[in-house]
């Protein structure tokens, strides 16, 4: 198996299965026992400053990528992919993700408006007391291509980068900027490390994202890339606003708003040209999202072999060469 499929592609491709079978494990899920942890810490950490803040995220996110270092020293090539495999399934969130925006749209074609808000509280961060349906369908579908970037293109892409060490690292990472690096009085300071962690940890792969989304959408793409380059920059986030840019594109809708965040407004430029999501664009948000988790495993995979077999090739060369200049006259 080792001379044919790298066990880190195989790995990846595994762990994907999983997630897409299997969703999240329903008990005793590790991420939610990292979170535990990193809370404690927390207790124990915690001061309005930045230095402080940063020997926090380094611990935690540096631990969970220490974690994953001895699986490049197993003897065996097939428990080196299944143990990647395991990790991956963990550290995605596909399946889960697109469950909860099928929630909510359900409670939306039943006109149960009030528990689709509650519902939605499941996937985003802003307030959804006051929202009318199309602001719900709205978030949905902004947290479905935001989150497809981050629960399934970063980690695949940092697993075929860094192995187990980059899939648990990132995950790491991604849940200390979900628990301490949104803005407010307690996390201005000590949060800025962990959010500007997540954030260069995601370039790449918002940009993989929207690159992949306009592959996607073959009759769009032309759009996609157009709304990309006009509007993405205008999003508060550097890497949500290339994925929902492209997303807006693909879809055809148009995206961004007024958002509540407890005593924080903002209001967000338009992304895209279209009309506002309904609750019948959840389900083309999702198939997208979903095309997107299964190219990016592809992408990610081929990449690991491409690069296994650019090494593999490399000594062979070099004799080849070295050859050659021995019996050039």
């Amino acid at each position: 198996m080792s001379a044919r499929v790298h066990p880190t592609a195989l790995g990846l491709l595994g762990g994907y299965a999983a997630d897409r079978l299997l969703g999240d494990p329903r008990r005793y899920h590790p991420v939610a026992g990292f979170g535990r942890l990193a809370s404690r810490l927390e207790q124990g950490l915690y001061a309005d400053d930045r230095l402080r803040g940063l020997g926090y995220t380094v611990l935690l996110a540096g631990g969970a990528a220490a974690l994953g270092t001895p699986v490049r020293r197993l003897p065996s090539p097939a428990l080196r992919a299944g143990v990647t495999a395991l990790a991956t399934w963990i550290v995605l969130g596909g399946r889960s993700l697109e469950a909860e925006a099928d929630t909510v749209e359900r409670l939306l074609a039943a006109a149960d408006l009030p528990a689709a808000r509650r519902r939605l509280t499941h996937l985003v961060g802003r307030d959804t007391s006051m929202l009318d349906g199309t602001e719900v369908a709205r978030a949905v579908v902004e947290s479905v291509a935001e989150n497809s970037s981050d629960a399934v293109v970063a980690p695949l892409l940092w697993g075929a980068l860094a192995g187990v060490p980059g899939l648990l690292g990132y995950r790491a990472a991604n849940t200390l900027d979900a628990m301490v690096g949104h803005r407010g009085p307690r996390y201005e300071r000590f949060g800025w490390a962990s959010a500007r962690l997540d954030d260069a940890l995601n370039l790449p792969a918002a940009r993989l994202a929207g690159l992949l989304t306009a592959v996607l959408a073959p009759r769009r793409v032309r759009d996609v890339v157009r709304i990309w380059r006009r509007d993405a920059a205008a999003h508060p986030s550097p890497n949500a606003g290339v994925v929902e840019a492209a997303f807006a594109g693909a879809l055809g809708l148009r995206l961004g708003g007024t958002n509540v965040y407890g005593e924080r407004v903002e209001h967000r430029p338009a992304l895209g040209d279209g009309p506002a999501p309904e609750a019948c664009d959840i389900a083309r948000a999702r198939r997208l999202a979903r095309r997107l988790g299964v190219a990016s495993a592809l992408v990610c995979a081929g990449a690991v072999m491409g690069a296994s077999a650019g090494v593999a090739a490399l000594p062979v060369r070099s004799r080849a060469r070295g050859v050659m200049r021995l019996t050039r006259p």
